[in-house]
């Protein structure tokens, strides 16, 4: 295979991004924020139908690539595989509208959620929530099935992904993580070749010049640094508030789950909110679609240091989710070029590999432990498998079908 069929099997033809494409990337992101249930592990998955299969917007490989720096960087990996995916269809307007898009619907709903809270009892539909679970548990198996039938090929690749399951189950948290991507790559360094000449795959990286990338890390280091001075110098509750959000989703590890015991901390033990209603807050946001870190919107809508409401949840929303923006932008040029080297190929496929690991970890810890709690779970669970691998039904009819079905029986 020569260079340029390898370019045109990665990348589809990109003409100069516009309007329409922004727009194209917007509507199709704002679908995923209304549909995609499940939390972060299960939005992989609903990317990858979409995005890879459906559209055709990046190859299996392109997907694999954008999701391993994900995994890599703080903050929510979602949102930031969905910005990558829209900055290589449609450059800066487009890593803002797929942010946009797929945040919009669960952030207004929370912020929504904070005005209500004082008015609703603990009542939550459980047998709902339950179905969401199964139905996610499906998707993310769905996902782990293809992944592995082109990442994980052949024994040395089949062997990383077991490793890196295995060793996901056996130790948790993000360190653990760190160090099995790790592993990942220095296994695939030592012992796969990529023979085949390699074009970057990432076409919206070449779009970032390298004075936008450099100013993107330089801005998120230095708002990282004076916000909190900022906050204190000039007695701005507002800017407070804005620098516990930012830190968080500068400097968590781990995905969504991670966030709950770090804004309680912050939050809750300052005193900004109290337990009941920062629960119920996250509790809630496990029944929604989209990114789990539009948590966020609640909580700044719901707390009482800054002017709360729409304009606190707005703040809580936007300072959360920017460290995520500004390192998209500032590394994935750097990761473009890296990867375009043979050592680093070879890292990238034991990478991608591993990645199957993880995602066959997260799979059993915590989608189906949290989803299978009686024998008849699994059943359920296949059968909604069966609906999105054998009939090709769309992921979102399968999950709100089985939501509706699990809560209606459960009563």
């Amino acid at each position: 295979m020569t260079a340029r069929q390898n370019l045109m099997d990665e990348t589809p033809p990109q003409s100069r991004a516009g309007p329409r494409d922004a727009w194209e990337v917007f509507r199709a992101f704002l679908v995923q924020g209304l549909t995609a249930f499940g939390g972060p592990v299960a939005h992989i998955g609903y990317f990858r139908r979409e995005f890879v299969e459906r559209r055709g917007w990046l190859s299996e490989t392109a997907f694999a690539d954008l999701l391993a720096l994900a995994q890599f960087l703080p903050g929510p990996a979602s949102s930031q595989l969905g910005m990558a995916i829209g900055l290589r269809r449609a450059g800066y307007a487009g890593l803002l509208a797929a942010w946009l898009g797929f945040t919009l619907p669960a952030g207004a709903a929370m912020i929504a959620f904070a005005y209500l809270t004082p008015h609703l009892d603990s009542t939550w539909g459980e047998g709902v929530l339950h179905g969401l679970q199964i139905a996610a548990a499906a998707v993310v198996l769905n996902a782990l099935v293809a992944m592995a039938r082109t990442l994980a090929v052949g024994p040395i690749r089949a062997g990383i992904a077991i490793g890196g399951a295995v060793g996901l189950l056996i130790a948790h948290g993000p360190v653990a993580l760190i160090l099995t991507l790790a592993a990942g790559g220095l296994f695939g360094l030592a012992f796969l070749r990529e023979p085949t000449p390699y074009v970057p795959d990432d076409a919206g990286a070449h779009r970032i010049s390298p004075a936008v990338s450099a100013a993107a890390i330089a801005v998120f280091i230095l708002i990282l640094g004076l916000l909190p001075a900022l906050g204190s110098l000039l007695g701005s509750p507002t800017l407070s508030l804005a620098s516990v959000f930012y830190r968080t989703g500068a400097l968590v590890f781990g995905g969504g789950h991670v966030v709950l015991p770090l804004l309680q901390r912050e939050i809750v033990g300052r005193g900004w909110l109290n337990l009941d209603d920062f629960l119920g807050g996250y509790g809630a946001v496990q029944a929604l679609p989209g990114p789990l870190f539009s948590f966020a919107g609640f909580v700044g809508a719901a707390q009482q240091l800054a002017p709360g409401g729409w304009r606190g949840g707005l703040v809580a929303i936007v300072a959360i989710f920017l460290p995520s923006l500004l390192l998209i932008l500032g590394l994935l040029p750097l990761w473009d070029r890296l990867k375009g080297q043979p050592p680093a190929r070879a890292a990238m496929a034991g990478l991608n590999a591993v990645v199957v690991g993880v995602l066959a970890a997260a799979l059993w810890n915590p989608v189906l432990t949290t989803a299978i709690r009686r024998p008849s779970d699994w059943a359920l669970a296949a059968g909604a498998y069966v609906f999105l691998a054998v009939a090709k039904l769309p992921p979102w009819l399968v999950v709100l079908g089985f939501a509706a079905m699990v809560g209606v029986f459960s009563r």
